[in-house]
Parts: C-alpha cells; sequence; structure tokens
C-alpha cells in the first residue's frame, strides 16, 4: 500500500505593490489567450505579501530582476531577467512575465524552491540561486 503524498505549500513570496498592480492588469489581459498563465499569475499575486519598492527585501525576484535558477529535472542553471512582454526576448535572456518560468519566478527569495507546471502540464521544481536588481532599483 501506498502512503499518499500531501500537497506541498508553495513558499511564502513578495511583491512590489505597483508591481503587482500591473501584473493584475496584465493578468487579466491575456486571461482569453492564455487562461494556464493567467490564472498562475492571479493565484500569486493573491497570495503575495505586498510591498513599497523601497521595503522590499533585495533578494526577491522582481521585474527586470536577473534571477539565476536550477530546473531541478534537469539539474541545469540559467540565469534570466524577469520582463514584461513587450521587451522579452530569449536569445538575450529576457524572458516574460506570461510564460510559466516567469510566473514561477516572480516574488521568491534566494534559496527559495517552488514545484510549478511547466508549458506541458508537467510540475517541475525551480529553485532561486541568485537575485540581481536592476541598477536603477539600488540607487
Amino acid at each position: 500500500m501506498t502512503t499518499p503524498r500531501k500537497p506541498r505549500r508553495r513558499p511564502s513570496i513578495h511583491m512590489i505593490d505597483s508591481e503587482a498592480d500591473a501584473l493584475a492588469d496584465l493578468a487579466v489581459s491575456v486571461e482569453k489567450r492564455m487562461p494556464q498563465v493567467s490564472a498562475l499569475l492571479t493565484d500569486e499575486i493573491s497570495r503575495a505579501t505586498v510591498h513599497s519598492a523601497k521595503d522590499m527585501p533585495r533578494d526577491v525576484v522582481t521585474m527586470s530582476s536577473q534571477v539565476e535558477f536550477i530546473d531541478e529535472a534537469n539539474g541545469e542553471a540559467r540565469t534570466i531577467q524577469l520582463v514584461y512582454p513587450h521587451e522579452a526576448d530569449i536569445a538575450a535572456g529576457r524572458v516574460s512575465i506570461l510564460t510559466p518560468v516567469g510566473a514561477g519566478l516572480i516574488g521568491l527569495r534566494q534559496g527559495q524552491s517552488i514545484r510549478w507546471p511547466d508549458r506541458d502540464g508537467h510540475e517541475r521544481a525551480l529553485s532561486v540561486v541568485g537575485v540581481i536588481q536592476p541598477a536603477a532599483a539600488t540607487n
């Protein structure tokens, strides 16, 4: 007899107040075109602890931050910049918030992991190794 697995709780996340508002609007705007990502992003926004930009911990993934993470499915380490859709350029390492990876990483802190669905619906573990904030945010 196998013991049923307990569902894993998602880690606590943090968002900048103005980004949470902008991302909520974005999620609503793509709800019909991208229902899965819209729902995932909306769920993340609703459970986030919201801060002003000046009070946001420096090790939290925010919009425009660079994120080094490990995809535990294959052990691959990647560094990306999390951006809005119009700034996305996968060849340049700029990943849209409207991708499963982008929606999964937003709000995580360095050292946290999350089990998250990929585009095909398979659950993957993403672990944040490092976060670098954009230069404008460090002033």
